[in-house]
């Protein structure tokens, strides 16, 4: 029996996949017939790049793909491809129905990921802009607190600096008072 299945490869915590048709009894990175792609889980949206045309190749000629592999590919679009391709060849629609389905699918599915990147990378601007601020207001809330210590220093050295009243100019004020 023959697999599409994933094939680890990567570092540690940093794990790529390749994509591979191999025999179901081979081990998971061992001996396989045809690599068809890579998958990168890591990226945000996963990164899969498939062959195709050739895990359709494989798919219509009976191989069996793995769960993960099968999200993939339905994902890709290529098990509604042989859903519709055999459609076609019971008779139920034309290759040009089948193929202006899929192409619709397809568009559509593009436009999808395509606007899932896009709010990422807003989301992450909006992060970034959202950090940038709150640096700004720590940064000004410590200028303020410099100046004010700076403020109170300054009070504090002028009041030394000032010259005090000498006793002699303060003694005739206090005998200004009526003794009794």
């Amino acid at each position: 029996m023959v697999k599409i299945r994933l094939a680890r490869r990567g570092r540690k915590k940093l794990a790529m996949y390749d994509v591979v048709v191999a025999d179901a009894r081979a081990p998971r990175d061992g001996r396989f017939i045809e690599k068809i792609g890579t998958y990168n889980p890591l990226t945000n949206p996963a990164t899969i790049d498939i062959n195709d045309d050739r895990a359709f190749h494989w798919v219509m000629n009976g191989a069996q793909p793995s769960d993960t592999v099968k999200a993939m590919l339905s994902y890709r679009g290529i098990l509604l491809k042989k859903h519709l391709q055999i459609g076609v060849l019971k008779g139920a629609l034309t290759q040009e129905q089948a193929d202006a389905k899929l192409e619709a699918w397809v568009s559509g599915k593009d436009a999808k990921i395509q606007a899932k990147r896009e709010t990422l990378a807003q989301a992450k601007q909006a992060n970034a802009k959202a950090r940038k601020e709150a640096e700004t207001k720590v940064k000004d809330a410590r200028a303020e607190a410099i100046r004010q210590k700076a403020k109170v220093a300054e009070e504090a050295a002028a009041a030394a600096a000032a010259p005090a009243p000498a006793e002699g100019e303060a003694a005739p004020a206090e005998s200004a008072e009526p003794q009794a």
